[in-house]
C-alpha cells in the first residue's frame, strides 16, 4: 500500500469515528515510508492521540512527534533514538521537527545522551558510510547541544555513539571538550574504549588507569584493566587486578569468572576452570566464550576438562 493510501485510510478512520489505534498505524506506516513528508505529521497534530506508554515501533513513531508538540523535547529525542536503533536503515531524522529550532533549543544534554544510547541498544553495526550519512543529523545535534550546554557525563555518553559510527577522532575530541568542563571517570572510560578500537593499547590502558584514579572503588575498571593485561599476555597480572576489584564487589559474577579464567590460564589450575564453568550461565555469552577460550589454553589442563568447558558453551 502506498503512503498516500495509508494517509487516506487514516483520514477516513479518524473522521468517521473509527478505531484511533488503527488510524495511527496507517499514519505511522506513512511516516516510515517517507519521514520527511509533512502530511502524516499534520494528521497526528489534528488527532493528538494518547502516547503515554508506547509499546511498539509504530507507537514510538507517533509518540516522538506528539512529545515534540507537547514541548517534551527529551522524550521526543528518546523515542526517535529508539526508532533509529531499531531500524537504522530509515532516515528518521528527516522528520521536519528534528531540525526545528524549538527542538534544538529544548533538548537537554542528558536527554540527548539517553537518545544516542538508544541508537546503540539493538546491536546494529553503524560503522559504514551509508549509516553515517543517515545519522549525520544526530552528529550535528550533538555539536549544537554540547556547545549550548556542555555537560561532561552526557558528552561522554554521546562520544560512544561517535565511536560506534567510526568517528573516532570526533569521539576523542568530544572527550577532550568534556574534560575542559570537568574531568569525570566516564570520559576516561569512553576515551579508553576508543583508543582500544583504534588498536592503541598503551593509550587505552593509560585512560583506564586515569579513570581508576578518579573512581578507585569502581570494580568494573579493575575488570577493564584486567582484560587489557590478559590481551597483552600478562595473565597473572590480570588475575591480580581482578582480585583488587573483588575487594569492592566480592559477589560480582563477571569479576569472579574473569579471575578464574586468568588464573587457569596462568597456572593451569583445574579448580579455576571448574569455577569458571559454574559461573558461565551468569555471563554475557560473548564474554563467557572469550573467558573459556582463554582459560582452556592454561598449561597442563586435562583434556576432559577442556572438552567439558567448551561443551558448556553450547549448553547455555
Amino acid at each position: 500500500m502506498s503512503k498516500s493510501a495509508d494517509i487516506a485510510l487514516a483520514r477516513v478512520l479518524a473522521h468517521c469515528g473509527g478505531a484511533p489505534e488503527e488510524a495511527m498505524r496507517y499514519i505511522a506506516r506513512a511516516v516510515a515510508d517517507d519521514p520527511a513528508a509533512t502530511e502524516p505529521y499534520q494528521l497526528i497534530e489534528q488527532l493528538r492521540p494518547d502516547v503515554t506508554e508506547p509499546d511498539s515501533p509504530w507507537a514510538y513513531i507517533i509518540a516522538s512527534y506528539v512529545r515534540f508538540l507537547d514541548g517534551d523535547m527529551d522524550r521526543a529525542a528518546t523515542a526517535l533514538g529508539m526508532l533509529t536503533g531499531y531500524q537504522p536503515d530509515v532516515a528518521w531524522t528527516a522528520a521536519p521537527w528534528f531540525t526545528d529550532p524549538r527542538f534544538r533549543a529544548g533538548v537537554t544534554p542528558q536527554g540527548l545522551a539517553g537518545a544516542t544510547a538508544n541508537i546503540g541498544m539493538y546491536g546494529h553495526v553503524h560503522d559504514d558510510d551509508i549509516t553515517r550519512e543517515r545519522l549525520r543529523p544526530w552528529f550535528e545535534l550533538i555539536d549544537v547541544v554540547c556547545a549550548r550546554q556542555p555537560d561532561p557525563q552526557a558528552m561522554a555518553h554521546m562520544a560512544i555513539l561517535l565511536r560506534a559510527c567510526g568517528r573516532t577522532a570526533e569521539s576523542l575530541t568530544l572527550c577532550d571538550r568534556a574534560d575542559e568542563v570537568e574531568r569525570v571517570m566516564l570520559t576516561e572510560v569512553v576515551r579508553g574504549g576508543t583508543w582500544r578500537k583504534l588498536g592503541d593499547r598503551s593509550q587505552a590502558r593509560a585512560a583506564f588507569e586515569r579513570a581508576l584514579a578518579l573512581d578507585p572503588a569502581n570494580w568494573s575498571l579493575f575488570l577493564d584493566l584486567a582484560d587489557q593485561s590478559a590481551e597483552d599476555g600478562e595473565f597473572a597480572e590480570a588475575a591480580a587486578l581482578v582480585s583488587r576489584g573483588l575487594e569492592h564487589e566480592p559477589h560480582e559474577a563477571s569479576l569472579r569468572a574473569a579471575g578464574a579464567a586468568y588464573r587457569a590460564r596462568a597456572t593451569g589450575a583445574a579448580e579455576d576452570l571448574d569455577l569458571l564453568v559454574s559461573l558461565a550461565p551468569d555471563l554475557d555469552p560473548g564474554y563467557r566464550d572469550h573467558l573459556i577460550e582463554c582459560a582452556v589454553a592454561g598449561p597442563g589442563l586435562p583434556a576432559e576438562l577442556i572438552a567439558g568447558a567448551r561443551a558448556s558453551q553450547n549448553k547455555i
